[in-house]
């Protein structure tokens, strides 16, 4: 296969160049300004004085937040699926078929043209990060695999199509870039998980892949289907793909996988690469090592605010943007887009690790936190006491979900149900008791309302852990429909019904292993 690594560097060596030079702030003025220009003569331009605003004030004091159910009700359902010039103009050609983690509705999430070519050019800062930090990089000498879901798309009108985002992102690949793709056309359109994984797994074995994406969880489904496969290589990268470069995973915080990674990749010379890619736009990357935050892409068609996660149910909310943001602080993240997205509150919180250039870390989710004791724990804290606990105990978390168990007589607690999937199997009851403290212990540490409501026992008895069996998550996912491509688990459930259905579901199919397993 030709290795176009070296075309491909001298674009990476202007676009490096432009980053280092960029002022933030000056690229998100241009931006908002080119997206209001381009949107001026839609209804929703129209019905918003596009054409008085002037400065990212201007906007934020005209275009009020929204959510999704918002734009759906008032703007595209009585016209879906043929959007022609109401949030964006032109005719949108596709929707990202996503659903709520939790709740499973499904959303139709607007994908132009002008989205489809940002998309491209943000994949390929990825690419760019990566022969910046390896410059004799020969990524493009191989495949590159793509581990998404089905790339078969639904069409809903003439001219308009939905599906998996990376069904769109295959539907539209340029002819030249179609060889160095892995799976190939047929394989990609399948929409059997299980089977594309098999087939996925074989093929893949005798494949040259220099580069991996996907959401870190379903990699390890891929990995250990592998392994089966050819045992003797003990589920070392180096040996299923010794060319292999760079693993890019997101989707979901990393720390759980950061180890089980580390091992997989031993012996190894591939980096992993954050990416903070949505339905709704390619948000940003890892520029730097692991760990260290990533880089917004502020000149790619998409405008930032920032809205203190407090405010967002008051009548005019606090809005920053990337002028005025501060470091340190859990913003909602809102996002206006080249696909007729404005000021829509994408349902993640962050926090900016940097200013220039300007840097941010994914903490959680608006509607995911634990507070049904008042404890207020957000996604990250539990992300990572989990992961410090795993250490603690020595075990390795594949996937886990919690929920609040509300008590339902007088004079009893409540208590946080941890339901953990870990591999290579069930622990020891010894190794589940010190997880369980550790994690106890982790909690406390990370937030002082949890360790204020378990002093003493008083306001919520310690965790519960319900350990399951490898292939537990997945077996449920395939019994609702989402198994695979970008489908992950809940971690953190509000829903009740929707753990109580979890654990019936690991019961009734055995997957919770006998009464040691639980705690």
């Amino acid at each position: 296969m030709l290795d176009v690594t070296p075309l491909f560097r001298v674009y990476a060596r202007r676009r490096l160049a432009r980053l280092v030079r960029e002022d933030p702030v000056a690229a998100q003025a241009r931006t908002l300004a080119a997206l209001i220009r381009r949107a001026r003569a839609t209804a929703f331009g129209r019905e918003h004085g596009f054409e008085r605003i002037a400065t990212p004030r201007d906007f934020a004091t005209t275009v009020p937040l929204r959510r999704y159910d918002d734009f759906w009700t008032s703007y595209w359902k009585a016209r879906f699926p043929t959007l022609r010039d109401v949030t964006w103009p032109g005719r949108i050609p596709f929707f990202a078929v996503t659903s709520g983690t939790t709740t499973g509705v499904t959303k139709y999430i607007p994908c132009s043209w002008d989205m489809v070519r940002a998309n491209r050019r943000a994949a390929a800062d990825v690419l760019i990060h990566h022969l910046a930090n390896q410059p004799r990089s020969r990524v493009l000498g191989g495949k590159s695999l793509l581990l998404g879901g089905s790339t078969a798309l639904t069409r809903l009108a003439p001219g308009v199509a939905s599906g998996d985002l990376s069904g769109i992102a295959a539907a539209t690949a340029p002819w030249w870039a179609r060889p160095w793709q892995f799976p190939a056309r047929a394989l990609a359109l399948e929409a059997d998980w299980e089977r594309k994984i098999e087939r996925l797994a074989r093929d893949g074995l005798a494949r040259d892949v220099r580069s991996v994406s996907g959401v870190p969880s379903w990699l390890l489904v891929l990995i250990d289907r592998m392994d089966t496969l050819a045992p003797k290589a003990r589920r070392r990268l180096a040996v299923f793909w010794p060319n292999l470069e760079l693993v890019v995973h997101g989707g979901v915080n990393f720390a759980p996988y950061r180890a089980q990674f580390h091992g997989l990749l031993e012996g190894s010379r591939a980096e992993t690469r954050e990416v903070y890619a949505a339905s709704e736009g390619f948000i940003a990357v890892a520029d730097r090592s692991d760990g260290e935050g990533m880089r917004l892409i502020l000149d790619n068609g998409l405008f930032f605010e920032f809205v203190p996660v407090a405010d967002l149910g008051a009548a005019r909310p606090t809005r920053h943007w990337i002028a005025d943001a501060e470091v340190g602080i859990d913003y909602a993240l809102v996002v206006t887009s080249s696909a007729g997205l404005w000021a829509y509150v994408l349902g993640d919180t962050v926090r900016l690790v940097g200013r220039d250039p300007a840097r941010l870390v994914v903490s959680g989710r608006t509607s995911y936190s634990l507070s049904a004791f008042g404890e207020h724990l957000i996604a990250e804290e539990v992300e990572d006491s989990v992961a410090v606990a795993a250490v603690a105990a020595g075990l390795t978390v594949v996937d886990y979900v919690v929920g609040a168990v509300v008590p339902e007589r007088a004079g009893e607690l409540g208590h946080h149900r941890f339901v953990v999937e870990f591999a290579p199997s069930l622990p020891t009851r010894d190794a589940l008791v010190a997880f369980a403290l550790a994690l106890d212990d982790a909690l406390a540490a990370t937030n002082d309302d949890y360790k204020a409501h378990r002093a003493g026992g008083v306001g919520m008895e310690p965790p519960r852990v319900l350990a399951v069996a490898p292939g537990a998550f997945a077996s449920w996912l395939a019994s609702r429909g989402q198994l695979g491509g970008q489908h992950k688990v809940p971690r953190l459930i509000a829903d009740r019904s929707l753990l109580d259905g979890l654990l019936a579901f690991v019961d009734s199919q055995g997957f919770a292993g006998d009464n040691a397993t639980r705690l």
